[in-house]
């Protein structure tokens, strides 16, 4: 029997399974594969899912726009082969010229950006292993966003190979370089009411392409 523990359970000696085999019997379902244990993930809240379709709304608009590559919601692994690691991020894309690592089930390498919406049982995962994880398996952006305590965070890899956190300008705007021109105002986020897809859309001039 393979090992199959809860993200929030204490980890059990079973017997491991291998990537191909967890893809065979896990595509589809919202869990990771961390060196052959399976770890299922909680339930998202409401307010973590409305995030997420809000910003695939709007980024696969101007993904799709601008012919800039793949981009997916949960749930879809990325692999992580020299780290042993099959992570399940909220969102991922994967810019024009690295189409080759999209598989039917999963991505073969690190995707160029990762968005985690944290949630108060992914904290430690999405700050700590995630963080240095990402890093390190060259993922070129990776933003952290917490609606508990309406704070958003921008990491952008550096020459060095290591994170840098990138601030909003003067007007509270994230600018993107793995989606170049596209830019965010994070007080967008912590809305009761996220902004009309449509309406970000306009400014953004997409509408008029």
């Amino acid at each position: 029997m393979e090992k199959v523990i809860e993200a929030s359970q204490p980890k059990q000696v079973t017997e491991k399974i291998t990537y191909e085999e967890f893809l065979k019997k896990y595509s589809n379902v919202h869990a990771e594969w961390i060196g052959g244990e399976v770890i299922h993930l909680m339930t998202a809240s409401d307010r973590h899912q409305d995030l997420v379709r809000w910003l695939i709304s709007i980024l696969s608009l101007f993904v799709e726009t601008y012919d800039l590559g793949w981009l997916r919601p949960a749930p879809f692994n990325m692999q992580i082969p020299h780290l042993d690691r099959g992570r399940e991020p909220d969102i991922l894309f994967v810019a024009k010229e690295r189409l080759h690592i999209v598989q039917p089930s999963n991505l073969s390498e690190a995707a160029d950006l990762v968005i985690e919406i944290i949630s108060p049982e992914s904290i430690g995962r999405d700050r700590g292993e995630k963080f240095v994880e990402y890093e390190t398996a060259g993922v070129r952006e990776y933003w952290l966003i917490d609606p508990d305590r309406e704070q958003a965070e921008f990491y952008r890899l550096a020459g060095t190979g290591r994170y840098r956190l990138i601030s909003p300008d003067a007007d509270g705007l994230f600018h993107s370089t793995v989606l170049p021109n596209f830019w965010l105002k994070v007080d967008w986020l912590w809305q009761e009411s996220l902004p009309k897809v449509l309406d970000v859309i306009r400014q953004f001039g997409l509408l008029d392409q």
